[in-house]
């Protein structure tokens, strides 16, 4: 029988919390150690396996743990890598789960802790990562071990700012910034979603520090997109030195899909499941601001409607804790991208809204709908999405302009499409 210790980090200190076992992927199950049951200040890593003393079942464990994985190419190529077991997750867990989103660590046991440290990568490398995409993003997270959820590629890279230099994070080392290349089949996907986090930002939704690094032209080959961490924290007197560098604290977080205990494979709403008055009535329960974190999560849905992102799943909403683990909050909204401008992608949303999840059939009187559903006042709710559309256009050609400044290409005309295309046309 296999075990992997699942560890979480407080205020800079990893702490044991328990175990999962098993001897094989279809029968590993998750339990809570004893002595962090008697622990008075324990928190539930998810709020899909509360406290308790009997172990968790395969299946609700899999959800979770699964869910801190990458998708896709990425994963596949790590799983060929180390032979794991086709359609399986533990193996690429015990591989990936040095670095995870949020503050877990995940290592077998007898495995010694890998040591922690920072490697200078340089600009080649970084060139690199620009141009040759999924392939590049993957060799390096087999050689830091670092696992990122979600199917597109993306790396975990320290920044030095006093040197303007990137490193990779290696052993149990944290990142600071979440850096994406452009998707070979979406062209100038960087500028498309900085210039939609800009938006959001001056439309007053919170969204991580973002930026776009150049190695080269301008051109899509040339470019990256880099997010600062938001679950990653400088803390005076808890951080570490690591290669002579001070190192960040890990904030844990979890995405609505794992809170909720639903399955990666089922993160967008095909059929109507009542999936957004669950993260409403989630927030409600457990959130330490739940009238605010409402509120943040209506514009959020609102804005990824009007821009016309039809890839907000689950996934792409989550729950940030506090150093300390005592309050929860909404984190703030990333992986924000107007997809509409682009032919192959979806027009319908990842989540229903009232009675419709199309944006060509999505109307005011769903989202008054769906307002009353998740348990909000439908007029106070009607009137913040009046206030966002307003805030809208006059934010979205702000932020295009800002990046054509920049020297950005095609800028404008992504905003037009956008404007042409997203849910905004149906409200001008």
């Amino acid at each position: 029988m296999a075990t992997y210790r699942v560890s979480l980090e407080r205020n800079g200190e990893m702490i044991l919390i328990g175990t999962i076992q098993g001897n094989r992927d279809s029968d590993m199950a998750f339990r809570y150690r004893q002595e962090y049951l008697d622990d008075p200040t324990a928190i539930p890593i998810s709020q899909s396996l509360p406290l308790r003393k009997e172990e968790y079942e395969p299946e609700t464990t899999r959800i979770f743990f699964d869910g801190m994985l990458p998708e896709g190419f990425t994963r596949q190529q790590i799983r060929k890598w180390i032979h794991g077991e086709e359609g399986g997750y533990i193996d690429v867990l015990n591989y990936l789960g040095r670095e995870c989103l949020g503050g877990l660590q995940v290592l077998q046991e007898g495995e010694p802790a890998p040591v922690p440290g920072y490697e200078r990568i340089s600009d080649e490398k970084v060139k690199e990562l620009a141009e040759e995409g999924a392939s590049a993003s993957t060799e390096i997270i087999a050689k830091t071990h670092l696992s990122l959820s979600g199917a597109s590629g993306k790396v975990g890279l320290f920044y030095d700012s006093a040197e303007n230099q990137w490193y990779l994070p290696y052993g149990t080392a944290p990142s600071t910034h979440i850096v994406k290349q452009s998707h070979v089949r979406y062209d100038g996907i960087v500028a498309n979603e900085l210039m939609s986090l800009r938006t959001a930002q001056l439309c007053g939704i919170p969204v991580p520090n973002s930026s776009i690094i150049r190695r080269g032209g301008r051109e899509d080959d040339s470019v990256l997109l880099a997010s600062q961490r938001y679950d990653r924290v400088y803390s005076v007197g808890t951080e570490k030195i690591i290669s002579g560098k001070r190192a960040p604290n890990r904030l844990h977080q979890e995405d609505f899909a794992q809170a909720l205990g639903i399955s990666a494979a089922d993160k967008y709403e095909k059929q109507p499941r009542g999936y957004l008055s669950a993260m409403f009535d989630l927030l409600r329960r457990i959130s330490a601001d739940p009238i605010r974190d409402q509120r943040l999560l209506w514009e959020m849905i609102v804005f990824d409607y009007l821009i016309g992102n039809t890839d907000a799943h689950l996934k792409n909403f989550s729950l940030l804790y506090t150093p300390d683990q005592k309050k929860i909050r909404l984190a703030p909204a990333y992986d924000i991208v107007g997809t509409v401008v682009y032919e192959e992608s979806t027009r319908e949303m990842s989540l229903y809204i009232g009675d419709h999840n199309s944006l060509d059939d999505i109307t005011e009187e769903d989202f008054a709908r769906a307002a009353k559903d998740c348990g909000l006042g439908v007029k106070s709710a009607m009137k913040r999405m009046e206030d966002l559309r307003e805030r809208f256009v006059p934010a979205l050609k702000k932020a295009a302009s800002e990046l054509e400044k920049e020297q950005y290409p095609g800028v404008e005309r992504r905003m037009e499409e956008i404007l042409r295309h997203g849910g905004i046309r149906t409200l001008l």
